[in-house]
């Protein structure tokens, strides 16, 4: 019986962890498109809007490539020069979009996987909130790509010339950083093998 009323209350307490995570991941989706909104609706057709002179300034841009403005699908046209989109410049875009959701939704369906597999304890706390970070950005830019058909952009660091940015891109920039520095200095080998055993482990057990 007491054995039963721990695996309830381990049960009972997962539940309101994955709660609580789905939450803060649509809390960030939120947060992600009503800043959106606000630039469109705000600084669309207007001159920047400068917070630090030649520092910082909201900048709005509506970006058809991926996070700051990386375009690998550009860069292959670039290389192999296909004469179909040169003469098609509508046709290009829209493959530009289909290729940026598809490798989304693929993205997102990995990091649902790793979340999956990834125990909800102490330990692993830094690794699930990076997965959800990855979530919530890769969802609220696939939400614009959906919609608009393009990604709204308007953080501009002009001391650097850094590309224009959104809440969604700083996500997964924060997401990238904490997963290097937990891989690196949180996790160990025995960690990771515990929770993706190897086949050949698997086998000899």
């Amino acid at each position: 019986m007491k054995e039963n009323e721990k695996k309830a209350a381990i049960q009972e307490k997962r539940g309101r962890i994955l709660l609580f995570s789905y939450l803060g991941v649509i809390a960030g989706i939120l947060l992600d498109q009503i800043t959106k909104y606000l630039a469109y609706t705000k600084l669309k057709g207007q001159d920047a809007f400068v917070i630090i002179p030649d520092v910082f300034e909201l900048r709005y841009l509506e970006n058809q490539s991926a996070a700051f403005s990386f375009d690998p699908v550009s860069l292959l046209h670039k290389i192999f020069h296909f004469a179909y989109f040169d003469a098609h410049p509508d046709a290009f875009l829209a493959c530009k979009m289909v290729f940026f959701v598809v490798m989304t939704i693929v993205v997102l369906v990995l990091l649902a996987i790793l979340y999956r597999r990834i125990p909800w304890n102490r330990h692993w706390l830094a690794m699930n909130l990076i997965l959800l970070g990855f979530m919530a950005g890769a969802i609220g830019n696939l939400i614009d790509r959906v919609i608009h058909h393009f990604v709204i952009d308007f953080f501009y660091f002009r001391l650097i010339n850094f590309p224009i940015f959104n809440v969604a891109d700083i996500y997964v920039t924060i997401a990238a950083f904490a997963l290097i520095i937990v891989i690196f200095f949180v996790y160990s080998e025995k960690d990771f093998s515990s929770v993706f055993p190897s086949k050949k482990k698997s086998s000899d057990s």
